[in-house]
Formats: C-alpha cells, structure tokens, sequence
C-alpha cells in the first residue's frame, strides 16, 4: 500500500473536527431547528463533512 498523504488529508479532517464542534456548540445553543435535533446531532457526529454542511446550510432556522 503507498504511503498516506496526510499533507491532504490533515487540513480536511481538521476542518471537520473543527466544524462538527462549532455545529454541535450552534445546535445547543439554538431552541429551533429543522427537524429533531436528535438528527442533527447525528448528522453532525456521523455524517462527515457533508453532515456538517448540511446543517449550516439546511438545519438552521434562523437568518
């Protein structure tokens, strides 16, 4: 197998971590949202990158 590079890699998987905690720190926050926010949690948890873009783009109420 080659080798990982991780000079690609890292970035993305930092800003995953980093948006799926702001994600997670905006839900809490919130008191509406589209949809239960048991699905936005796991969304945010589980769904990588596009969870979180999915909630900031489509999760939110607020404008």
């Amino acid at each position: 197998m080659d080798k990982v590079d991780w000079g690609l890699i890292a970035p993305l998987l930092a800003l995953q971590v980093l948006l799926a905690v702001v994600g997670l720190i905006s839900l809490a926050r919130t008191d509406k949202v589209r949809g239960p926010k048991w699905m936005w949690v796991l969304l945010l948890v589980f769904g990588n990158l596009l969870g979180s873009i999915a909630y900031f783009t489509l999760g939110r109420k607020e404008l």
